[in-house]
């Protein structure tokens, strides 16, 4: 790392506050609560009058990040901030002399970015600003770097995703959008749990990856030396556990797909996957209503503001089918929907490529993508999914060539997916059979044959619904985010050059 003055400057203080004596990296802080539990508990001036606080005498310790600091003669104002609130610290030199008399000292050779742990009092200054007033400090450690100056040193997108502690410590908005996500993790599991569905675990790493059309990232395994997979979904492992005997399972889980990246995809992201023996689609479609109603409840309200669009969660959603949505978005005569020949003069009419290597499932896949999912808004579950998109799933008894799957679609986004799941072991074979031709012709995302999975279902799999959510467009959502990459924590990102990261510093 280059040195500057700031840091030779900070490095320099942290010399004299060693020479007090002061331990410049104790090992645990002085707390007895945290900010973020003190300052919604006491911050009504009604309740909690300037008096009622003075009467009350209420004893606290708390630690945080300096991030202000202002003198006024004798006597110092800071705010130290945790978890996104913040609390301000009111340090007058009598007091502190009274109980160390380093600790003034120790107050000026302080920094902006430090942490540090404050003991005294709560009370409201004269502002009427909930205020801790410092009986004594103690020093916690040395931002010898600092923080983006009221975060005009750190607007550039790319700079925040990197460097997600900066964002975090000095934007409380996005501090506030993980929080939110917390809750919303909490809330769908809280959900999950009351409907009856076992959290369970499957294996992130793979010998065939399977249950989505997705390309893998491989790794390797010195010890067995075999090739391994990392998860694209952990849908076979978890009807697997429907086999074994479970009758309801969930797994909130990490899945990796070596694919683009935009802002509606990341490589590494999180799902709410489930399976309930017995059920249907129908089931499916309830359990999704439950989690995404629940969700915007945790978030203050059934309606939330979403890209200009007031989204409604109440329920029940909006329900059309594939061939319908096709219709009244592209302005397409729906009997056409229904001839293979006229799905070909419309895909030809819209110039899509490659017309006569596609299947007429395909083209529909392309016609509804082209017309329909942007404009689907308000929740919308699309059902009736051409076979050719849903190799997993149940064929519909009265119309060959589609299957018993669903979408959610919501402000042009797809949200979730789910399927009245093929337990047929004999027409599951066909269909990965269907997928390892479209292999050998060159599609690399298509599914490989898992022959394990078969002898599973062959020792008897129920009628089964499953149903995967996508955790963090669900986050998006209910948060206001445009882009993938503002709830998730660490998004990939290209490494920085040499050249780079030394122009940075």
């Amino acid at each position: 790392m280059q040195s500057n003055q700031y840091r030779d400057a900070r490095l320099s203080k942290l010399e004299k506050i060693k020479e007090l004596g002061i331990e410049a990296w104790p090992i645990k802080a002085a707390r007895t609560c945290g900010i973020s539990d003190i300052v919604p508990k006491y911050s009504d001036p009604e309740e909690w009058s300037a008096d009622r606080l003075a009467q009350d005498q209420i004893a606290i310790s708390i630690m945080g990040r300096l991030i202000s600091l202002r003198e006024m003669g004798k006597s110092v104002f800071g705010h130290l901030s945790e978890n996104g609130k913040k609390l301000q610290a009111f340090f007058r030199k009598n007091d502190l002399d009274d109980a160390d008399p380093k600790a003034w000292e120790l107050l000026k050779l302080l920094d902006l970015g430090d942490f540090i742990s404050v003991t005294g009092i709560l009370m409201r200054t004269k502002a009427g600003e909930l205020s801790v007033r410092a009986k004594t400090i103690q020093f916690l450690s040395k931002a010898l770097l600092p923080l983006p100056e009221k975060w005009h040193g750190l607007q550039d997108k790319e700079q925040r995703y990197r460097q997600r502690y900066l964002d975090l410590a000095t934007n409380p908005d996005v501090m506030d959008t993980f929080l939110r996500r917390s809750r919303i993790l909490t809330e769908i599991r809280r959900e999950m749990e009351a409907m009856g569905y076992l959290e369970v675990e499957t294996p992130m790493m793979q010998p065939i990856p399977g249950g989505a059309t997705a390309r893998p990232f491989i790794t390797h395994h010195n010890a067995l030396d075999i090739e391994l997979y990392m998860r694209i979904a952990p849908e076979l492992y978890l009807k697997r556990l429907i086999v074994g005997g479970f009758e309801k399972v969930f797994e909130i889980n990490r899945n990796f797909r070596n694919e683009g990246i935009s802002q509606k995809h990341n490589p590494e992201f999180t799902m709410l996957e489930c399976y309930a023996a017995g059920q249907d689609l129908r089931d499916m479609m309830d359990v999704t209503e439950r989690v995404f109603q629940a969700s915007a409840r945790a978030m203050g309200s059934e309606a939330l503001e979403y890209g200009g669009h007031e989204i409604s969660y109440a329920i029940p959603f909006r329900r059309m089918t594939f061939k319908d949505a096709i219709s009244v978005y592209g302005n397409i005569e729906r009997q056409k929907l229904d001839s293979p020949d006229e799905i070909v003069k419309v895909a030809r009419d819209h110039h899509f490529q490659d017309i006569d290597k596609k299947s007429t499932g395909a083209l529909l896949g392309e016609l509804f993508d082209h017309h329909a999912e942007k404009q689907l808004i308000q929740p919308t579950f699309i059902t009736d999914y051409p076979i050719e998109l849903s190799p997993l799933t149940k064929e519909l008894p009265d119309q060959p060539g589609f299957v018993d799957r669903f979408e959610l679609f919501v402000a042009g986004m797809e949200l979730a997916n789910a399927y009245s799941e093929l337990n047929d072991p004999i027409t599951q074979l066909k269909r990965f059979q269907d997928q390892l031709a479209e292999r050998e012709a060159g599609n690399d995302e298509a599914m490989q044959l898992d022959m394990d999975f078969i002898l599973c279902l062959e020792h008897g799999f129920p009628p089964c619904g499953g149903l995967g959510i996508g955790i963090d467009r669900l986050v998006m959502l209910m948060t206001g985010n445009q882009s993938i990459r503002d709830v998730i924590l660490f998004p990939l990102m290209r490494p920085l050059t040499h050249q780079a990261q030394a122009t940075d510093e």
